[in-house]
């Protein structure tokens, strides 16, 4: 049977009202996270007050090889 380990990179949304992301950064991250063999599998925004995106959480997979 497979097995998968997780791992969830937590993505800092800055501004005053939240919400800005340095796009190139994040890019890097995911690439950076790719090249381990981490598979993204999804992507969602935590909120903070008034609905302003305060982190984009996004989860990772990837196979264990026993």
């Amino acid at each position: 049977m497979e097995q998968f380990e997780y791992k969830t990179l937590f993505t800092d949304a800055k501004g005053m009202l939240g919400g800005k992301v340095d796009q190139n950064a994040f890019q890097r991250e995911l690439n950076e996270l790719g090249q381990q063999g981490w598979e993204l599998v999804n992507t969602v925004p935590a909120a903070q007050s008034y609905g302003s995106t305060r982190w984009i959480i996004s989860i990772f997979k990837r196979k264990v090889v026993s």
